[in-house]
């Protein structure tokens, strides 16, 4: 996939997340948010030639991100997706949680973009 297409992935996902919660479906909601940030951190790192091997090599790659910009709400993001992440095996954020935490991972996706479009 190209830089391009990981971000459009990115953007189509968050908006099939609200489309999944609206429907009732809140573990596919959940995999939506994280595939759509996981895909804008991919869509960084091949940009910068990095190679997202693993969550891991993601997870690294998104402090750095955060470290270079002195905004540490960056990570905090990440690991409120990563959360939606297991949530999507797991089941175990109540309705409150996901109301709460799904506008962070907007806010995340788009912090990424801002990152994309300032290089």
């Amino acid at each position: 996939m190209l830089t391009a297409e990981h971000v459009e992935t990115a953007q189509k996902f968050l908006d099939d997340a609200d489309r999944e919660y609206d429907a009732g479906d809140m573990l596919q909601a959940s995999e939506k948010l994280w595939g759509a940030a996981s895909h804008v951190v991919i869509a960084e790192m091949k940009r910068r030639g990095m190679e997202a091997k693993s969550h891991r090599s993601m997870v690294q790659a998104v402090e750095q991100f955060s470290a270079e910009r002195d905004e540490p709400e960056i990570a905090a993001g990440f690991a409120i997706a990563r959360y939606f992440h297991s949530n999507f095996y797991n089941g175990t954020m109540d309705d409150y949680e996901f109301l709460a935490d799904r506008p962070k991972v907007h806010r995340f996706v788009s912090k990424m973009l801002e990152i994309a479009d300032q290089s």
